[in-house]
C-alpha cells in the first residue's frame, strides 16, 4: 500500500503584507494626509525605541546610520540617550511631539523576520501607531512600515512583550512604505506638498494585522 502524502505545507509567513486591502488603503490615505497637512519648514523628529542591550551595544552606531540613510533627508533621529539620558523619562510629553517612530526588536535569530519588542517598546509603539508613522527596523528588509507586520503579544500579564512579525516577501517598493516615507518628508518652500485629502472616512486604523492589547 502506497503512503498517502499529506498536503502541501504552506509557509503563513510567505505573503506581501500581513495587512488587509481596505487596510493599507486606509494607512496610505492617512499618511497622504499627514504629509499634505505638514507646515513648511516644521523639523521632522523621529524617535528610535531600542532596548538598553541594543543601544549600548557595538552596532548601534551603525544602526542609527542606517535608518538615517532610509528614512527622508532631514529628519532628526532621537532617542534615548539623546532624550533622557540625563532628564527623567516622560515619554507622554515627547510623544506629543514626535512624527514618527522606529522600534529595533531582537530578532528570533540571525536574519529572522520575527522581532521582539520588550514591554516599553511595546507601550511607546501603541501611543503612537494609530496616529503616526511607526516602523520596524530589520537587518534584511530595512524598514518595515508597522502595518505590513504581523504582531502578537507575548507574556508575562504584568509587563507584556510584543512580537512583530514582517512578511516574509515584503519589498522596499511597498505602497505602505512610500506614503509612510512621504509622511516623514521634511517641507520647504520649493517642495511639492502632496493633494490633501478631504475624505472624513480616511482615518487610520488600527495598522497591525492583529491588534496589540
Amino acid at each position: 500500500m502506497h503512503a498517502t502524502q499529506s498536503p502541501r505545507q504552506t509557509d503563513p509567513l510567505d505573503v506581501e503584507t500581513f495587512a488587509r486591502p481596505e487596510q493599507q488603503r486606509r494607512y496610505v490615505a492617512a499618511m497622504n494626509r499627514i504629509a499634505a497637512e505638514r507646515p513648511t519648514g516644521m523639523p521632522v523628529r523621529v524617535y528610535v525605541s531600542a532596548a538598553p542591550a541594543t543601544v549600548n551595544g557595538s552596532n548601534w552606531e551603525r544602526w542609527l546610520k542606517r535608518i538615517t540613510e532610509d528614512l527622508p533627508a532631514g529628519v532628526e533621529l532621537l532617542h534615548y540617550r539623546s532624550v533622557f539620558e540625563t532628564s527623567p523619562y516622560n515619554w507622554d510629553t515627547l510623544a506629543s511631539q514626535l512624527d514618527g517612530l522606529v522600534v529595533i526588536g531582537r530578532p528570533k535569530r540571525l536574519g529572522s523576520r520575527v522581532h521582539l519588542l520588550g514591554p516599553v517598546a511595546r507601550l511607546e509603539l501603541r501611543s503612537l501607531v494609530a496616529q503616526k508613522p511607526v516602523l520596524l527596523f530589520t537587518h534584511n528588509l530595512g524598514l518595515v512600515p508597522a502595518v505590513d507586520c504581523k504582531s502578537q503579544v507575548m507574556p508575562p500579564a504584568n509587563a507584556p512583550r510584543l512580537k512583530l512579525i514582517a512578511p516574509k516577501r515584503w519589498n522596499r517598493s511597498s505602497i505602505t512604505l512610500h506614503a509612510a516615507l512621504n509622511a516623514l518628508r521634511p517641507t520647504d518652500s520649493t517642495s511639492q506638498v502632496p493633494e490633501r485629502h478631504r475624505d472624513a472616512r480616511d482615518h487610520l486604523v488600527v495598522p497591525c494585522a492583529t491588534g496589540a492589547s
